[in-house]
């Protein structure tokens, strides 16, 4: 798939994203469209310690298994193992995975936000939506039918990703800017050593440790001690893209486990696999922090 602008980049024949400019790009990391049904019928995803807003362009409705429920079955006709959302979701930050159904991956739209970028954008605090997902509808009124219906009439890529970019600014229900505890931990996390005490980070933020703890999840969706977890689950994941044979032990030790049997511990609680199974299930992965389900 040919780039369409300086701002657009492929990465792969059926995944296209866009790295928004302006202020929106301090917000949202990119908008990405995904077309074409990879050829497993589920993927689990996985934690990343953000929002997502995901639409359906295919049809009006997105299906979410729970992965314990779900198992390795390829049955997705199922009712009573789904939720069932509208074609348009925000799904909050999540500290365990969950499945979705690929078949809706035939025209998909959506906004990978930054941590604590999705807040401007919510009109409710970001941990409200944790562990769940919510009709975009809830948060946005008729204006989400609106533009998901403007979005399917639309074909060029540039259009969907220009109409989607007016949305988001026409939906700013404060203004787009962090509160300044929160962007300084965000900052402080993004270097720090594993274990840095989160009073540590508070004082030098001047709040106290509980003060300090309801501003983060409050914008950014879940605690500063659970993001930090994630956010070193995600690193791991990093380093895992970059070799074909792990040496477990100094993968846990580079990353700051106390050992192996630790980092196996974080795998399951936030992948519900172990760190071998997610090695050998990772391969025909089409988007970052999605794993097909094997059966």
């Amino acid at each position: 798939m040919r780039s369409e602008s300086s701002g657009t980049h492929t990465v792969s024949v059926n995944y296209l994203a866009k790295i928004p400019f302006g202020p929106l790009g301090d917000f949202i990391e990119r908008l990405w469209l995904l077309s074409d049904a990879p050829p497993h019928p589920k993927e689990r995803i996985v934690p990343s310690g953000t929002l997502e807003l995901v639409i359906n362009l295919h049809e009006n409705e997105l299906r979410i298994y729970d992965p314990r429920a779900c198992g390795g079955c390829a049955d997705t006709a199922q009712p009573e193992r789904c939720k069932r959302f509208s074609g348009a979701v925000v799904s909050g930050t999540h500290s365990g995975s969950f499945v979705i159904d690929t078949r809706e991956h035939a025209s998909v739209i959506g906004v990978h936000f930054r941590p604590g970028g999705a807040f401007p954008f919510l009109g409710t605090e970001a941990g409200e939506l944790a562990d769940t997902h919510v009709d975009l509808e809830t948060l946005w009124g008729a204006s989400a039918v609106e533009l998901r219906e403007r979005l399917c009439a639309a074909f060029a890529p540039t259009e969907r990703f220009s109409l989607l970019e007016k949305a988001l600014a026409a939906h700013l229900f404060r203004p787009m800017e962090r509160h300044h505890a929160v962007r300084f931990a965000l900052h402080a996390f993004e270097g720090a050593e594993p274990g840095r005490p989160l009073r540590e980070v508070a004082h030098e933020a001047g709040l106290s440790q509980r003060r300090f703890i309801q501003l983060f999840a409050r914008e950014v969706g879940m605690s500063p001690k659970l993001f930090c977890r994630v956010q070193r689950f995600q690193q791991t994941l990093k380093s895992l893209r970059q070799t074909i044979a792990p040496n477990w032990a100094q993968l846990a030790l580079e990353h700051g486990y106390y050992d192996q049997s630790h980092l196996i511990h974080d795998f399951q609680l936030f992948a519900d696999l172990s760190p071998t199974e997610y090695v050998r299930q990772r391969s025909g992965r089409v988007m970052q922090n999605h794993v097909p389900l094997v059966e």
